[in-house]
């Protein structure tokens, strides 16, 4: 924690937990909006599903490569640098993205901006821990979800509006307002968190010594795969949106945004627990709970999958009772991880951030397509990667408990 931390931000805790949030947003609102606009993409570009599909799994991979260096730049050059470029970065791979004349362009442009949407969510979650200490922080990461979640149920909205009233193309020139837009509030209003005693030096060698050391930690592996995999059981119907809305379930692309103010919702309500829950019960506690949520929601869904006709009506409550359980869990899992590497949570939140988006990459480009068009298939995927998660975290939870007693191993750093 930085020993100046009461004196970066006078402000509202919740004034700062909005800006990191709006930071964080920048990956949903970068998906989100573009999904109702499917169809006419791939008409306007003489696409097929499949080629759309890699306009996804691009960004997500893209978003997974650079995420390995978002946080250990920014414990090397400090939080602001980094959020600043990724940024005004991301606001020019939204114009290419606006001026795309093909396919091919469109999934260059949508990789460029997966590769500069990650330094929001990344270094916004070491900014929290630079700031707070553990009870407090999973405070602010609880507040932090609140405001995220609003995004996901507006951005359809919006895109839905932006691609029925103008083109698809006024979609990704409103992206390129929300770089620019963001750049300008992190220039005026972000301090710089990172004290300059805990800076590192950016040196490649040390920085994979440092991966190699997390990534040879099975506990962070572990807590990783809890809180990253299970979000998948969600995201898969984000993913599979187009066809699981349209097809399976009849709706126009203006009613999309019902089924994401559900699973929003979930994620709203679930975090709001969190926060109210932190330092009142055992964190353990806590997670167990989250499991237990996604685990008898996961049974309920395959078993309305088998027996009730199509219905977003148990559809969309069955999803927001997922979401639930995930957001109720992720906030301790997520410090969780950081705390395995209190010199370099830039780091960790980085390689954290690449797992669980890797993970969603590989869902987006080859599982949802094997599984978009069976509604049981999508509740039997979802099922198994609660399961994952709940498999790493019964596997490492013991560990974890042992090691509250003592302090975290230091990652090796540039003089190791």
């Amino acid at each position: 924690m930085n020993p100046e931390a009461s004196q970066l931000w006078r402000a509202p805790r919740w004034a700062l937990a909005i800006l990191l949030a709006a930071l964080a947003t920048v990956g949903p609102f970068s998906i989100d909006t573009y999904i109702p606009a499917f169809a006419g993409i791939a008409q306007a570009l003489d696409a097929t599903p499949i080629e759309m599909q890699q306009t996804l799994s691009g960004y997500l991979l893209g978003f997974a490569v650079m995420n390995l260096f978002h946080g250990a730049l920014s414990d090397s050059f400090g939080r602001r640098p980094v959020v600043l470029w990724g940024m005004a970065v991301f606001a020019l791979s939204s114009m290419g993205c606006a001026l795309a004349g093909s396919i091919g362009q469109l999934v260059f442009w949508r990789t460029v901006q997966g590769l500069s949407a990650g330094a929001g969510v990344v270094v916004s979650r070491a900014i929290i821990r630079d700031m707070f200490p553990p009870s407090e922080a999973q405070r602010v990461m609880s507040q932090v979800t609140i405001f995220f979640g609003l995004a996901p149920a507006i951005a359809p909205m919006i895109g839905g509006f932006l691609y029925v009233h103008a083109d698809w193309h006024a979609i990704f020139w409103f992206l390129v307002f929300i770089g620019a837009l963001l750049f300008a509030v992190t220039w005026r209003l972000m301090p710089e968190t990172l004290h300059r005693d805990h800076r590192q030096p950016f040196r490649v060698g040390s920085l994979m010594r440092g991966y190699r050391s997390l990534v040879g930690s099975r506990r962070f592996l572990l807590l990783a795969l809890a809180s990253g995999i299970p979000f998948n059981g969600m995201f898969l119907y984000v993913l599979a949106a187009p066809v699981f809305l349209g097809e399976h379930l009849g709706l126009a692309p203006t009613q999309f945004f019902i089924f994401f103010l559900f699973s929003i919702g979930g994620i709203m309500g679930g975090a709001w627990l969190s926060g109210r829950l932190a330092g009142k019960i055992a964190p353990r506690k806590q997670i167990r709970r989250g499991f237990l949520i996604m685990g008898f929601t996961s049974i309920a869904n395959v078993v309305c999958n088998l027996t009730l006709p199509h219905s977003p009506y148990w559809a969309f409550p069955l999803i927001s009772s997922f979401a639930f359980g995930w957001a109720l869990m992720v906030p301790v899992v997520t410090l969780l991880v950081l705390d395995q590497a209190p010199e370099r949570r830039g780091m960790a939140s980085s390689l954290q951030a690449c797992i669980g988006s890797a993970a969603n990459g590989l869902v987006a480009g080859v599982l949802v397509p094997l599984v978009m068009h069976s509604m049981l298939a999508l509740a039997v995927t979802s099922a198994a990667m609660m399961c994952i998660g709940l498999a790493a975290w019964t596997w490492v939870k013991r560990e974890v408990s042992a090691a509250a007693a003592v302090p975290p191993t230091p990652t090796p750093g540039p003089e190791a």
